[in-house]
């Protein structure tokens, strides 16, 4: 006959491991999909949670003195789980923040689509480097790379030891000029068409005033932005990689202000 026993202390300890790792996969790209059934989310969150609960001690002692110190515990996992996912996944932002400049660029600003994975409104441009930069995101290991820091994130973070640092700041604000630096690194080569293109056209302006340019430049800046998409398209990894690893220092430095 097959027994299971556990103590209360031992079930508590579970349920805050399973908080962070649950709160970590709402907001981590690619899992925090709508495209992925719940079911699926609930799954793997308690596999995963009971894999690393089996490899922690089991002498830990919880110090609490009543339910609303727990549940400040529960608060401060949850809390880890979410600014480790939420780190990884303002990164994976940054192509569709690339996305919109490029829609406005070449004239697809007001083609709007419904994104069934985030359920928002989204670029076409946007759409299509998100799914690319997803499907890259799996054939480089990237998943396992997010999973990796959130099993590792109990030794460097501890149940209960989470603390808040000044590094975290330091960290945010290097973000924001790396989101704006990447970003525009992906939207250069559209600018740079779109650019000289803009320049044929005023000089065309002006040598042969009776041609209406406006609506002549709207058709070109479409083909020629489809044009140098289709061009680019080869430089996909090598956006990813950009991606990538602004989502490694990311996820390293802020598990760092938590410790």
């Amino acid at each position: 006959m097959i027994s299971v026993a556990f103590s209360q202390q031992q079930m508590e300890y579970f349920l805050l491991v399973l908080v962070r790792i649950s709160a970590f996969f709402v907001v981590v790209p690619f899992f925090n999909d709508n495209n992925v059934p719940v079911r699926i989310k609930v799954i793997l969150s308690v596999f995963v949670s009971y894999l690393v609960y089996s490899l922690m001690p089991k002498d830990v002692v919880l110090e609490y003195q009543n339910v609303y110190e727990f549940a400040a515990l529960i608060f401060k996992e949850s809390a880890v789980g979410l600014l480790l996912g939420y780190s990884a996944f303002i990164c994976s932002m940054i192509i569709q923040f690339s996305g919109r400049v490029i829609d406005m660029e070449i004239g697809l600003a007001m083609m709007q689509m419904f994104d069934p994975s985030t359920r928002t409104q989204s670029g076409v441009t946007g759409m299509f480097y998100h799914y690319m930069i997803m499907m890259l995101l799996i054939a480089s290991n990237m998943h396992i790379y997010l999973l990796n820091a959130i099993v590792d994130s109990f030794q460097l973070v501890p149940i209960g030891q989470m603390k808040i640092n000044l590094s975290m700041y330091s960290t945010v604000v290097q973000f924001l000029s790396d989101y704006f630096i990447i970003g525009f690194r992906i939207v250069l080569p559209i600018f740079a068409v779109t650019l000289i293109l803009n320049c044929i056209l005023g000089i065309m302006a002006k040598v042969s005033p009776q041609m209406n340019m406006f609506a002549v430049g709207m058709q070109l800046k479409v083909l020629a932005g489809l044009f140098v998409l289709f061009v680019t398209v080869s430089l996909l990894p090598v956006i990813s990689s950009m991606i990538f690893t602004e989502m490694k220092e990311m996820v390293a430095n802020m598990m760092r202000g938590m410790t």
